[in-house]
């Protein structure tokens, strides 16, 4: 067996979904693994991350899987399942050997490693979703808003576009604690990522004195309107899941 080892990113998994192609692989005895757990019998080749190939790869997957299939699997690297690349590569390598119409990548649910890859994605999709509703903005005392989120997957790259297309003349970053990733948006300017070492986590935030007041004015309408006798704590948890609220100024 060949095991590709790869980071955990699109640009990782792309390159040794080339290299699987570029070398002649059995994909049937091909795998691509984001970790380092030992397999027996098995012949690692580590990989690194080629724009060039990552950029090959993605333009062959629009041109024969369509954008909106295309999306749904760069959306499926995006969840936090360790098995993802191998779903996701297991699916391009399904989806060109049958030479399927754009838009029908995903038609033949039956196959595990393509209901894999579409449960993920949306997963990753809802997660979105959910995001641009529930993410909250606070004015720093510079100007700046500022929002912590805290997602299992890692859908920055999607939260972003829709932000800076609706606040596009305002400074603006979103932290994920989770992964230490900054979405940062210059005013009138295009977004970027600061990811890692080199972003500086803010430990102490200074909000203006209006949005101290508004905060507090928000959170007086929102228990101002419950009605107790009609509280329904299941159906609010539903609709609202929990693990949203540590970062709603309401809550």
């Amino acid at each position: 067996m060949i095991v590709y080892r790869c980071e955990d990113t699109v640009e990782s998994v792309f390159t040794a979904i080339y290299q699987a192609y570029e070398e002649k692989r059995d994909h049937g005895d091909t795998l691509l693994c984001l970790t380092e757990d030992p397999i027996l019998f098995a012949e690692d080749i580590p990989v690194r991350a080629d724009e060039d190939r990552t950029r090959k790869v993605m333009n062959t997957l629009v041109r024969r899987f369509g954008s909106e299939d295309s999306l749904k699997l760069t959306m499926a690297l995006a969840s936090g399942d360790e098995g993802k690349a191998q779903a996701v590569y297991r699916t391009v390598v399904e989806g060109l050997g049958r030479n399927c119409l754009p838009g029908h990548l995903f038609d033949n649910l039956a196959n595990d490693h393509i209901h894999k890859a579409f449960a993920l994605a949306r997963g990753v999709s809802t997660e979105t979703g959910h995001q641009k509703q529930f993410l909250r903005f606070q004015e720093l005392d510079n100007g700046v808003l500022y929002s912590r989120i805290g997602p299992k997957n890692d859908v920055m790259v999607f939260i972003m576009p829709h932000f800076a297309d609706r606040l596009p003349t305002e400074n603006f970053i979103i932290y994920d604690e989770k992964r230490n990733l900054f979405g940062i948006h210059p005013s009138g300017k295009p977004w970027y990522l600061l990811r890692g070492e080199e972003a500086d986590t803010p430990l102490q935030l200074v909000y203006s004195e209006e949005e101290a007041h508004y905060q507090e004015l928000f959170r007086r309408f929102c228990h101002t309107i419950a009605i107790e006798e009609r509280r329904n704590r299941k159906l609010q948890q539903g609709m609202l899941p929990l693990r949203f609220r540590e970062y709603m100024v309401e809550f």
